[in-house]
């Protein structure tokens, strides 16, 4: 497939394979259009080519679709809360063309909770049995975690009512607020709490007013990691392979990392199995390469702070802190489309405010 190519060489933007995408949608538009107005065959004539079609752009994109109003069709491109294809996603939507009779979305949106009301096996969330408190941590004020609290909980049937919950405040919020805003959110059953509970509605406005908060105190922060100091690792892991690290220490000491709350992280694999897990020379020039790319693209000045690095097992990883996700989940998915011939090489975006995943490099030092 030309969009397929386009991929692989590694191109800035891929705008052509966008291009071809919209193309070969408008071919068979009419059709979809018409499958999804009558209801007649829709698995066959519609979700199960566009399921392949997209797989074939990036994994990880799924969809849905219905009539926004009797003459008009929304597609909706959703990336299931995958920090990483959010970028992806809405640059799918951007390249859209104008096709009479359809509207096309990226990324669930908001739903007006007055509307919405989720059933699952047997149960009902809406805006009547669903409530909310704030958990604070005076050691991480700026961590937004939520227990979501449930009128008809039941043990018994705990994951279901998860399940539920989350699709509930996915809806209510939309994709990317739900996946941008909440550190953490955990469901409890309202007999056992001693807080005040908040109507599920006022969370919309609780996390606008925390947003706007929190970008107020680190409005304008910049960071040159020039004059940092660093530290070289070494040590042993648990099957007895050797590990080496360096990390940025005056970062670890940093005390306004929310400022970069997106931690990116390019994982790097390759064959060093004849070196007890290490890489060869070659391999650690290549290596020191990829890592060096990654850092002219994702520059500290622009709000992306390269934390550090580990190597051993077979597995370089290097992270970065950053501002937002966009832009890293750019540049780490280019590195990767354009090594994957080379070595094994993956990347994750994950939020974590106040680097608490990096404890383990401050507890080695």
């Amino acid at each position: 497939m030309t969009f397929v190519t386009d991929l692989l060489n590694g191109n800035k933007e891929p705008e052509e394979a966008f291009s071809n995408f919209w193309a070969w949608f408008q071919e068979n538009e009419r059709a979809f259009f018409n499958a999804i107005k009558n209801g007649s065959d829709i698995e066959a004539t519609f979700f199960n080519k566009l399921s392949a079609k997209l797989a074939e752009l990036r994994e990880g994109i799924a969809f849905l679709a219905g009539m926004h109003n009797d003459s008009t069709v929304e597609l909706v491109l959703t990336s299931d809360g995958i920090v990483e294809n959010f970028a992806f996603t809405e640059n799918i939507i951007r390249a859209a063309p104008a096709i009479p009779g359809w509207k096309f979305t990226a990324l669930k949106q908001a739903m007006d909770i007055n509307d919405l009301q989720i059933e699952m096996q047997g149960y009902v969330f809406n805006s009547d049995n669903l409530f909310f408190y704030s958990n604070d941590f005076p050691i991480y004020p700026d961590v937004i975690d939520i227990t979501v609290v449930y009128s008809d909980y039941k043990e018994e049937d705990e994951n279901l009512i998860r399940n539920g919950v989350y699709v509930f405040i996915d809806s209510y919020l939309g994709e990317l607020v739900f996946a941008t805003t909440i550190d953490n959110l955990s469901v409890a059953n309202g007999s056992e709490i001693e807080k005040e509970l908040v109507p599920i509605e006022k969370l919309q406005a609780y996390l606008t007013w925390r947003q706007t908060e929190f970008l107020e105190k680190y409005e304008g922060e910049r960071y040159d990691t020039e004059h940092d100091a660093y530290a070289s690792l070494e040590g042993v892991m648990e099957e007895g392979m050797p590990v080496t690290g360096i990390i940025n220490t005056t970062l670890l000491d940093w005390d306004r990392k929310p400022s970069h709350p997106w931690i990116a992280e390019l994982q790097i694999r390759y064959d060093g199995d004849k070196e007890t897990g290490m890489p060869t020379v070659e391999t650690y020039q290549l290596l020191d390469e990829i890592e060096n790319e990654a850092i002219s693209q994702l520059k500290d000045a622009d709000g992306y702070l390269c934390i550090g690095r580990h190597t051993g097992d077979n597995t370089r990883v290097i992270y970065f802190g950053c501002k937002e996700f966009r832009k890293p989940s750019k540049v780490l998915r280019q590195l990767t489309i354009k090594y994957s011939q080379e070595l094994g090489i993956s990347s994750e975006i994950r939020k974590d405010k106040y680097w608490q995943s990096f404890e383990q490099f401050r507890e080695a030092l």
